[in-house]
Parts: structure tokens; sequence; C-alpha cells
């Protein structure tokens, strides 16, 4: 089992910026995928970023240029240094855990708004 623990949702204005972050704990394999989703209301999930063991990273082209995913290995953490946020940007983000299993945080909420 993997147990995933987000934090650092909130509210922001339009323009600001949130880091979120992921800790991983329990029986983590070295080769693994790491990253994020998010679900606004009345739609599906979508990957966000998603960063492998060897730090090759995916993004979505929505958030190119504005969201940085990275991971601390030591700290079994993944980031989401979001910037320019946008009112479209707001959702429940979830952390995301891939070897040959698949687990998932509980979501964080992040809300962009004036």
């Amino acid at each position: 089992q993997v147990h995933l623990v987000e934090s650092g949702g909130g509210l922001v204005q339009p323009g600001g910026s949130l880091r979120l972050s992921c800790a991983a704990s329990g029986s983590i394999f070295l080769i693994n995928t790491m990253g994020w989703y998010r679900q606004a209301p009345g739609k599906e999930r979508e990957l966000v970023a998603r960063v492998t063991d060897t730090g090759y990273t995916t993004y979505a082209v929505s958030v190119q240029g504005r969201f940085t995913i990275s991971r601390d290995d030591a700290k079994n953490t993944v980031y989401l240094q979001m910037n320019s946020l946008r009112p479209e940007d707001t959702a429940v983000y979830y952390c995301s855990y891939s070897d040959r299993r698949d687990y998932w945080g509980q979501g964080t909420q992040v809300t962009v708004s004036s």
C-alpha cells in the first residue's frame, strides 16, 4: 500500500501562485511516476503534470509555462508550483503515484477567484 497526503491548496486571486505538495509513504518502489490530476465540477479528471523517477516530465497544454512539477525522492514528495493562476484552474487537485499499481490522494481544493 502507498499512502498519499496532499497539502497547499486554497483560495488565490487570478494571477497569483500556489504550491501543492504530496508526501508518499508505505511500500514505495524506486521506479515510479508521480503526478497531479484535477477535476472541476461537471468535468472529467484530467492530467495536469507528472514526473517519472528519471525526471521526465509531462504537462497538460493548458498549464505549460505556468506550472512546474518537481520531486524530492529523499522525502518521497512531489510538488506542483502553480503560477499565473486563472479562474479555469479552479478544481480539486489529486496527487497520484504509479508503479505497477495506482494510488490517489484525497484531493485538495484550489480556487482561483477575485
